[in-house]
């Protein structure tokens, strides 16, 4: 099947000729006509499977030119990334249709992004809490929306967005057309499609887990972060196939170590980005890791989530993630356009059960390479490899459960809720689910 075959006008025809696209992914294919008919649509798929596309071709297809200026489609996605992202797609896409366009994200002027909305949208693009900022202050109008689609919601409700998306999806209109698009169907999805969507169809093209056939998975067995850092380094060194690198950890002061130890060698041809940068550096790396002049970028999981970056030769897990999908996710970064992708990962003895969980949930075994015999083993630990050395045989009290680390009490006056907007969103909210059992 060709893009041709679907129901897509001519100028829709045309932007994806001039993007060299003319055949429709699985999920593009089976959510095109349902997405056309209005039902509601909880789509599943792999990272790279075309999810994007699959949502804002039949939204593009059903567009119609008005001079309203609230905007009739809103799409959320979980980071500012993700909006400038989505926003440059659907410029490709609306290259040849009359429609207007634009993202708002918190860590920015919010006066500028006032402007954006009054002047007029068709679609919206925002993260959740900017969205409500406007929202509340009254120069941005939701009674317009006809369609909502949340992106990436499994990793919005990671970084603690639930709250949000709830009040979103309480004062859109009642009428109107959902669509999620995930990676993954959590029970807390599910939970949050059951209490807000109106039968959906459930389009899955991909079995849970699955990791994609066309990338080669290896691995190494490796004794602490510093060999790590010494391995990261010999490979980038001594293997010319790795042209545009992604390379995984697990939390900021951890990345921003490794960068600091990578930089030393590479200089300028490494990149780093997680949430604790700012916006503008953020942006920056991206663009120019996809331009190829950095060709090595150190992420965490919640910054990489979403972005598509293209050819992307190799993941190198430095870290192995504690959660298998989040494997899934990562290795899914490359492999994309029918291209073969490799994935590394790094496995500490503290990792092996999460390599095997992984093994488990891909139901296939990560083969391991040997360590170069020329690498120089660290007997140098870091604070967390120095705690698990001396707690290996340590069972915490009962009174651990119960700590509370660094967190402090919050001052009286930001413990208080309103109340009576937690009612009425509560009432509105049963209403809408009793309805919706009863269509």
């Amino acid at each position: 099947m060709t893009f041709e075959d679907l129901n897509i006008n001519k100028p829709l025809l045309n932007a994806l000729n001039d993007l060299g696209y003319y055949y429709p992914t699985p999920i593009q294919r089976d959510a095109f006509s349902i997405i056309m008919s209005g039902k509601d649509v909880v789509g599943v798929a792999q990272t790279g499977t075309g999810k994007t596309f699959a949502f804002l071709l039949p939204i593009l297809r059903q567009h119609k030119f008005t001079k309203e200026k609230a905007p009739r489609t809103l799409i959320v996605v979980p980071t500012r990334e993700l909006v400038v992202q989505m926003v440059g797609e659907i410029e490709k896409l609306s290259t040849y249709i009359n429609i207007r366009v634009g993202g708002v994200y918190g860590g920015t002027n919010m006066n500028t992004q006032k402007n954006i909305v009054l002047d007029g949208l068709d679609i919206l693009v925002a993260t959740p809490g900017r969205l409500l900022d406007l929202a509340y202050t009254g120069a941005l109008k939701l009674r317009s929306i006809k369609k909502l689609i949340i992106d990436e919601v499994d990793e919005m409700l990671n970084l603690g967005f639930r709250p949000q998306l709830k009040n979103i999806l309480d004062v859109l209109p009642e009428k109107r057309q959902n669509l999620l698009f995930s990676a993954t169907l959590s029970e807390e999805v599910a939970q949050l499609v059951a209490d807000f969507f109106a039968n959906p169809v459930k389009i899955e093209v991909a079995p849970h887990g699955t990791p994609l056939e066309k990338i080669v998975q290896s691995g190494y067995h490796v004794p602490n972060f510093y060999t790590k850092v010494n391995l990261l380094k010999h490979i980038l060194k001594t293997d010319e196939t790795l042209q545009k690198v992604l390379v995984f950890i697990d939390t900021k002061k951890k990345a921003d170590r490794l960068f600091e130890l990578m930089q030393v060698d590479f200089k300028d041809s490494i990149g780093i980005i997680h949430s604790n940068k700012s916006q503008n550096y953020r942006l920056n790396i991206v663009e120019q890791f996809h331009l190829g002049n950095c060709k090595t970028l150190i992420s965490t999981d919640i910054m990489a989530r979403g972005l598509d970056i293209s050819d992307v030769t190799h993941v190198i897990n430095f870290d192995t993630p504690e959660v298998p999908t989040n494997y899934i996710h990562r290795i899914g970064r490359t492999g994309r356009a029918d291209k073969v992708g490799h994935s590394i990962t790094f496995i500490t003895e503290a990792e092996i059960p999460n390599q095997m969980e992984i093994e488990g949930l891909m139901n296939k075994t990560i083969p391991l390479l040997p360590l170069p015999v020329d690498l120089e083993i660290s007997t140098e630990l870091i604070p967390d490899e120095r705690i698990e050395s001396t707690q290996k045989n340590y069972l915490p009290s009962p009174n651990m459960n119960q700590s509370r680390g660094a967190f402090h009490d919050k001052k009286l006056k930001n413990t208080k809720v309103n109340r009576a907007q937690e009612k009425r969103l509560a009432r509105r909210r049963e209403k809408q689910k009793a309805k919706r059992k009863k269509k």
